[in-house]
């Protein structure tokens, strides 16, 4: 399909895959495009955003709201929609009643969506919001358990309430009338315009190209009945487009990239740490004021001081994923793990789909040799990025590790503990196996009882900390996990022990692989832990690196389609 001259409606376009695909449209020349986004504020922005960078003749124009609802409440929040009884009822019959006949065209003429296609009359339509993730977190499993429990209630009215919530939030209806709606908008056409003539989906697999080993999770399962969730959502909107894409009239062209990897960056900064939109507030807890276990374990209390600061450090932008501290960033990008496709390449194949060519990259046309997984390009850009954050942290005397907004609290933890290692040891995997377990142990303790930032930033973002004698806790109001192997940083010898045995680990291993390559420094083995210019083991604590290995090593989360 030609691109110049015609118009794109860009779903999600204020996202970095969104921006990314306009940008590379704009390149040839469009008539219009339409910057689609959740709420006003994002979709303008984008917008004059890209009309400063459009091409003579190029229209921009923006358009906002909940593409999956009436035009009425797109621009309400969900939880406020399913409190409101009457839109409740406007909703489920949305969602439940047959598209047949009056229904149909009821629904046709108040779907938000549909009237974006009508008033735009978009040729193509790329589609960049993470569906999936936009039904699927709606967490049908804490619906069902609060439905059960609202069954013991005598109040029957409560019983009518919570079961019409439940059903709102379950997710193959959504995306079925979804898909149903897009088939008939796909059919329109006016007096000068002959209707979509392409739909190009992005994609997710929901677990970034892993599989069930994933370590990234949003529960205590590994990995969570919400994230499978989320990729059984993500197979199923792959087959029902592929059914979409079989149906008449054949005109219209449906395919989907699918990126398996993580995908970024949006920008690399130093500032506030945001979650949900709120800056991470600081809150300390001095060795002399931790809590009994059993008191620290309780499931309410004001626990931990504030002192009144939010957390600032070093970031990277990952987009609808929130901000990653360099640690963390180093962690889910390493070799093994998600590792990420930048935005401009899912963008680069796109457009080469739109024009016809065959980037192998269509889930539709070939579900099984489709996916697009880490790049070459990517890996190089990698090592800037952290470069980039390296010497941030030095420009603002700070060290970014973790935020616990990736998760799981496990991965926090052990960046934590290896970079409690790392200042203990002067930054060496040697001087740790010289130290016994106990030294390591007070070492760690007593770093932390002198660093009150330290402290304060693993307390704040939820992270407990366990003395040496396991008979006390130091936390903050919030604590992610019930256990240290799960998200404590845990300083008992027996915990450093187990990093030595590690260490020992990784150390032997290489040892043997360098044995093994005869010096000859092949592509035979992954090199993480050696030096690339010397060939020798490096001795360095890099916290990213060693969470990296045991995600794999350990915990089985490795990939095995790079």
């Amino acid at each position: 399909m030609e691109i110049r001259g015609h118009t794109f409606l860009i779903l999600g376009g204020a996202g970095q895959v969104g921006k990314a695909v306009s940008r590379r449209l704009l390149a040839h020349h469009p008539r219009h495009l339409v910057i689609a986004s959740i709420d006003r504020a994002s979709a303008e922005a984008t917008a004059a955003l890209l009309a400063k960078e459009a091409p003579d003749g190029t229209k921009i124009s923006a358009c906002w709201g909940n593409i999956f609802v009436r035009w009425e409440y797109k621009d309400m929040r969900w939880e406020e929609m399913l409190a409101d009884g009457a839109i409740r009822q406007q909703l489920l019959s949305d969602l439940l009643e047959p598209m047949v006949g009056e229904r149909k065209e009821d629904i046709l003429s108040n779907s938000t969506l549909a009237r974006f296609v009508r008033k735009y009359e978009p040729d193509g339509i790329i589609d960049c919001i993470n569906t999936a993730t936009a039904f699927a977190y709606q967490n049908i499993y804490a619906s069902s358990r609060e439905l059960l429990d609202a069954m013991r209630d005598p109040d029957l009215q409560k019983h009518r309430e919570v079961a019409e919530q439940h059903v709102l939030r379950t997710y193959i209806p959504h995306l079925v009338r979804h898909i149903q709606v897009l088939n008939e908008v796909t059919k329109f056409s006016g007096e000068h315009w002959d209707g979509v003539r392409m739909y190009i989906k992005v994609g997710t697999s929901g677990t970034g190209g892993m599989g069930l080993n994933i370590p990234y999770t949003h529960g205590e399962e590994k990995p969570s009945s919400m994230l499978l969730s989320k990729s059984a959502l993500a197979g199923a909107h792959s087959l029902l487009m592929f059914l979409l894409a079989r149906t008449p009239p054949t005109r219209k062209v449906i395919k989907e990239i699918k990126p398996t990897a993580a995908i970024g960056w949006a920008q690399i900064g130093y500032g506030p740490i945001k979650r949900r939109g709120r800056p991470i507030e600081l809150y300390d807890c001095p060795p002399e004021e931790a809590y009994p276990l059993d008191a620290a374990l309780a499931d309410e209390g004001d626990f931990g001081r504030p002192t009144g600061e939010v957390l600032e450090n070093v970031y990277v932008d990952t987009g609808e994923n929130g901000l990653f501290a360099l640690q963390e960033f180093s962690t889910i990008t390493s070799l093994n793990q998600m590792e990420y496709v930048t935005p401009e390449e899912i963008a680069h194949y796109i457009v080469m789909e739109i024009q016809g060519g065959n980037t192998g990259f269509d889930v539709i046309s070939a579900l099984d040799q489709s996916v697009l997984g880490p790049t070459y390009r990517a890996g190089v850009l990698r090592e800037g990025a952290l470069a980039r954050m390296r010497h941030l942290e030095r420009e603002h005397d700070v060290e970014s590790i973790a935020f616990e907004i990736l998760g799981p609290p496990r991965l926090s933890k052990l960046l934590f503990e290896a970079h409690l290692l790392k200042l203990i040891s002067d930054n060496s995997m040697a001087r740790v196996l010289d130290m016994t377990s106990q030294e390591l142990s007070a070492a760690a303790y007593e770093r932390l009882k002198e660093d009150a930032r330290l402290r304060s930033q693993i307390l704040s973002i939820g992270i407990a900390i366990l003395t040496p004698d396991r008979e006390k806790l130091m936390r903050g109001p919030q604590i992610k996990a019930d256990n240290a192997d799960d998200g404590w940083v845990d300083l008992t010898p027996a915990n450093m022990a187990h990093w030595q045995a590690r260490i020992r680990q990784i150390q032997e291993r290489t040892h043997a692989e360098l044995l093994a390559d005869g010096g000859q420094y092949s592509s035979r083995f992954y090199r993480v832990f050696v030096d690339p210019a010397t060939g020798d083991v490096k001795d360095a604590i890099v916290p990213g690196d060693l969470a990296g290995w045991i995600f794999t090593y350990e915990e089985g989360g490795i990939r095995v389609k790079s």
